[in-house]
């Protein structure tokens, strides 16, 4: 699905209606020359009455501003210790984002205010050492946010707090960003950053519980590259506080965050606090989705065909395994009560989502359901994922005179020639 495509948009409108995203820009992304694309981006998330509030980063400028200067800035990213040259170089270079980002905003016929919404106390002194003027936020002001996103204004927040006396506190932005979208119960909370998603060993995750993402950061060597690690700590803060859904994705990828918001599969990675996939029983109007889910495999002779009057007439048989209630994988139950014998059939994943277990999923699931029928033996037929079935789901060859008399008959006609795999499921 092209991510502008209106008919692939349509499908996400009520579930995002009203609902706020937060979208955490680094500052290396707004001086990007995709820049303004991604807020022709956001434009869209505005015109689908989705609310958005923009939390920025500065730590590049910080860097470049302090080098000009000639100033050995003592904290970039907000983290560590924030000297009184540092938080001066700080405000500069935030308030210089702040500005182009507004400006971008109003060339896009969005209204949009830069709020003193974060209210910041001193980091302090930890273990022995004072952070001056590093702040963590205390509180967020809710009432001013949800004021101005109710009249279609969006928030634009920089990378600094202020206290009770107005002093000013240079503060993380991807701490900023968690405490908003914590306070405004968002539904997203999106990363926005120079790289392509969250990085493990070499390897893009492409979506993960917040469960397993914590065992990864657990680790003493968590293995994510330094500058993507406090993405991977504040997705896990944001998730464990109650953000159902945190994004991380690489700002410089033109329509990048509509490909994010819009489609299944996404271009980064997907942090997510609830199993957000399921698998269900199919229903009549899924009898298109499967067509199409297995299209591929038909002409490459991987499954067999399967017309609408074939699967309408064994619906009952088939399951549908949903993302964001969007189908991406099937697989079909046919049992064969007199024999006691199931066959698992019609097994496929949307070429965009393999390699994430939803298929060895989907085995266990019809596994678990052939069970439930108390039958001995679970089979299933296979001209090219053979070895799959073998090394991922446990089954053994066998030959078709395993096969139940009418399925024989089936297969005798067919000619594919297919191997056939048996479980036992009884000792």
């Amino acid at each position: 699905m092209k991510p502008t495509d209106l008919r692939g948009i349509l499908q996400y409108i009520p579930q995002f209606r009203e609902k706020t995203f937060v979208l955490a820009i680094d500052g290396a992304i707004v001086t990007d020359e995709n820049f303004a694309t991604l807020l022709l981006d956001v434009a869209v998330l505005r015109s689908l009455n989705i609310r958005v509030v923009l939390v920025h980063g500065a730590s590049a400028q910080i860097k470049a501003l302090a080098e000009k200067h000639g100033v050995k800035a003592s904290n970039w990213d907000g983290s560590g210790i924030t000297d009184a040259p540092t938080l001066q170089i700080a405000m500069d270079a935030a308030n210089r984002l702040t500005h182009e980002i507004l400006e971008g905003l109003s060339t896009n016929d969005l209204r949009a205010v830069c709020p003193n919404a974060i209210i910041a106390h001193p980091l302090g002194i930890i273990q022995g050492v004072d952070h001056l003027f590093t702040g963590k936020v205390e509180r967020v002001d809710t009432e001013l946010l949800t004021v101005l996103l109710s009249q279609g204004i969006v928030p634009v927040i920089p990378p600094l707090g202020f206290d009770g006396d107005g002093k000013t506190y240079r503060v993380n932005s991807d701490s900023v960003a968690v405490a908003v979208a914590d306070a405004l119960k968002a539904t997203k909370l999106m990363y926005i950053t120079a790289a392509d998603g969250l990085v493990h060993n070499g390897r893009l995750i492409r979506q993960m519980l917040v469960s397993e993402l914590q065992g990864l950061l657990q680790n003493s060597s968590p293995n994510f590259a330094p500058e993507i690690l406090s993405k991977a700590q504040h997705a896990a803060l944001a998730c464990k506080a109650g953000v159902p859904r945190v994004h991380v994705l690489n700002g410089r990828v033109d329509e990048g965050l509509l490909a994010e918001v819009f489609s299944n599969e996404g271009i980064g990675t997907l942090i997510y606090a609830n199993e957000y996939q399921q698998i269900r029983a199919a229903k009549k109007k899924d009898v298109r989705a499967i067509q199409l889910l297995t299209k591929a495999a038909v002409e490459s002779d991987e499954l067999v065909r399967r017309t609408r009057a074939m699967i309408e007439s064994r619906l009952g048989d088939y399951y549908i395994f949903e993302i964001d209630k969007n189908p991406v994988a099937c697989v079909a139950l046919h049992v064969y009560p007199e024999h006691n014998k199931a066959e698992l059939a019609c097994l496929y994943v949307n070429a965009l989502h393999e390699n994430q277990g939803i298929g060895r999923k989907l085995i266990q699931f019809v596994e678990s359901k052939a069970r439930e029928f108390n039958v001995d033996e679970l089979l299933t037929l296979s001209t090219q994922a053979f070895t799959y079935f073998q090394s991922k789901g446990g089954f053994s060859e066998g030959t078709p005179d395993d096969l139940p008399p009418a399925r024989r008959e089936k297969y005798d006609q067919s000619g594919r020639n297919s191997k056939v795999l048996v479980k036992k499921l009884k000792a």
